[in-house]
């Protein structure tokens, strides 16, 4: 450390160098820097790593599921129709645009790679809360995006989502002559809320996402057999497999298994489980039928 830079307090205040080698007083540093051990604000330059890249993708599939989960309440429809494809084509094309465009806006600009600075701590998400009062006097603020682009690239993320929805959808919806508002209504609703809880929870995101996406997997599971009318083993196993909806359904939910399991990392041999929450279904819904207890009672009586 130089001699004359001198010890900055908090975790996240630093000083930058000026262009007569003399140094600044100490501050939030601009974005794209983070505070090191010498009290520097230092730009970012580390390539970004392959679990922050995975976050990356957990964020960037919740619109998309949640678009696809509206369209399809809408189409009220237990086949693909003509109409849902065509919306969730769309839906895929804005999630797929937004974050190719995301990348590219971010450094180094126009490049799919990004410049990143590395999370440390959980503390990191939230410098807003450790801004110093030296002295008990004047509060320093020095609230900084320490997670560099973390933060602002999920933001720039849902921005974009909005406008490729509002500009796609409705010239594709027009060209191919469907009506499909009601999703785009949703879209309006929970994009606004998926960003304020990226913007409050973004750290508690960043560190459970796996555990997140093997629960909505498991979840999402159960929820869609047990809307099934006719719990039976061999109608559970028909609709499996031969009905073309309820088999790309549960693939992208064994999908959603697997990323999160890889996400964890290390836990590959995990991966042979991941059709286990449906067999264990299956196997298990004569022990869990309400009807199997009704049909037992009757008999009893």
């Amino acid at each position: 450390m130089s001699a004359t830079l001198q010890r900055c307090p908090g975790l996240y205040c630093g000083r930058q160098r000026l262009e007569n080698n003399t140094w600044s007083e100490c501050g939030a540093c601009p974005r794209g820097f983070r505070v090191i051990e010498s009290y520097e604000c230092t730009r970012c330059k580390d390539d970004l790593d392959a679990y922050s890249w995975f976050y990356l993708g957990f964020m960037a599939m919740l619109p998309l599921m949640m678009h696809c989960f509206f369209i399809d309440l809408d189409a009220k429809d237990r086949k693909f129709s003509r109409k849902q494809l065509i919306l969730t084509s769309c839906a895929l094309a804005e999630t797929i645009i937004a974050a190719l465009f995301s990348i590219l806006l971010m450094e180094p600009m126009g490049q799919f790679r990004l410049y990143a600075c590395p999370v440390n701590k959980f503390s990191d998400w939230y410098t807003l809360f450790y801004n110093p009062t030296p002295n008990y006097e004047k509060l320093l603020h020095c609230t900084q995006e320490a997670v560099y682009p973390l933060q602002t690239i999920v933001l720039v993320f849902y921005f974009l989502c909005l406008i490729n929805m509002c500009v796609i959808r409705p010239l594709v919806s027009t060209a191919c002559k469907i009506r499909g508002k009601a999703p785009i209504y949703a879209a309006l609703h929970f994009l606004p809320l998926l960003t304020f809880l990226h913007a409050l929870a973004c750290g508690l995101i960043f560190y459970s996402f796996p555990y997140l996406s093997i629960a909505m997997s498991m979840i999402s599971n159960a929820i869609h057999y047990s809307m099934k009318l006719d719990q039976s083993f061999k109608a559970l196993v028909r609709s499996s497999l031969m009905e073309i909806k309820n088999f790309v359904i549960i693939l992208v939910q064994w999908l959603l298994l697997a990323y999160g399991i890889i996400s964890l990392g290390h836990h590959y041999a995990l991966l042979s489980l991941v059709p286990f929450p449906s067999i264990f279904y299956i196997l298990t819904v004569r022990f869990t039928d309400p009807a199997e207890f009704r049909d037992a009672e009757a008999r009893s009586n």
